[in-house]
């Protein structure tokens, strides 16, 4: 117990679409829909590249670590926001907040980081296409996807571990679905200077350092494309590259949309409408995005299709 109007937190109340009380029955099926298509769709990525040789590449490597995280991004959120809704609960435990916490900052990192080497393998591709097979060895592409992970788990759990250190007054109630960062850190009673400057700080390096880097890659990308002399050696070299950078946008459009909603210490439903566009929405496109756009996707995904429906 703390002390003066400090005390220990049991549990958060997280507000979220329950001001919204009319439309809970519609909100719980458009969710659990939602989550259920992005669930398997990614989980047709994964098979469908583990399962087909000819998708064991950089780039399809990269994809399936993408619809792995494209998984656990949901899976933080969704799943505690149905049991929400069906239970007429809005409360989260205390433990169960920063658990969520840690994994939400882990999944969003490695999304972010994931993108930018999607980039620039498609950057050595099209730029350097000769030299491909020698840059992006196996030994490469798994180096970069650890990497991802260890900068992506070192920062979560610091984040985590400094919100154990801080003190809540009696207003436990998180203006969102899930358990958001900055909003928690409004409620804190004790000092959270060390927590803000290692949130922006680390964000403001995890959004500009690998944006910089898609730039750099899609700058050089587009430049190469240009000086293709038929257009449809041009259309080919962005054929290959259109379903990243479709997944770049709305990642990144999404993503500003909840960052500038999160500085807001009013409710917003704007910001809760870009976070559902960022947390929930955006995982479920990606499967469609590189299943309708990418020829070899659509391939190995009949080939599993038909031999699933075969083996029944």
């Amino acid at each position: 117990m703390g002390l003066g109007n400090q005390t220990k937190v049991l549990e958060f109340i997280l507000l979220g679409f329950f001001q919204d009380s009319e439309h809970q029955l519609m909100l719980f099926g458009l969710f659990l829909s939602i989550f259920i298509v992005s669930f398997l769709g990614n989980l047709f990525i994964i098979i469908a590249i583990v399962s087909d040789s000819h998708l064991h590449t950089p780039m399809y490597f990269f994809l399936f670590n993408l619809s792995f995280v494209d998984i656990g991004f949901i899976s933080t959120t969704v799943p505690k926001m149905l049991v929400n809704i069906q239970t007429q609960s809005r409360s989260i435990t205390y433990e169960g907040c920063i658990t969520q916490m840690y994994f939400f900052m882990v999944f969003g990192g490695m999304d972010t980081f994931l993108l930018t080497v999607m980039a620039y393998d498609r950057f050595v591709a099209i730029c350097h296409p000769l030299h491909y097979p020698v840059i992006m060895n196996s030994h490469l592409c798994g180096l970069l996807v650890l990497t991802s992970w260890l900068i992506s788990l070192s920062y979560s759990l610091i984040q985590s571990v400094l919100m154990l250190r801080v003190s809540f007054c009696t207003n436990w109630e998180i203006r969102h679905f899930y358990c958001e960062l900055a909003q928690a850190l409004m409620l804190a009673c004790s000092d959270t200077l060390i927590n803000h400057i290692i949130l922006y700080m680390v964000t403001g390096l995890l959004g500009f350092v690998p944006f910089s880097g898609i730039l750099f890659s899609y700058t050089r990308i587009v430049s190469s494309i240009l000086r293709i002399p038929s257009t449809y050696g041009k259309y080919k070299a962005f054929s290959t590259c259109g379903s990243h950078l479709s997944v770049v946008s709305l990642f990144y459009v999404t993503g500003l949309g909840v960052y500038l909603s999160s500085e807001a210490s009013s409710f917003s439903w704007k910001g809760m409408m870009a976070s559902v566009m960022y947390t929930v929405v955006t995982p479920m496109l990606n499967p469609f995005i590189y299943s309708l756009r990418n020829t070899d996707i659509k391939r190995a995904l009949k080939k599993l299709l038909g031999r699933t429906f075969y083996v029944q």
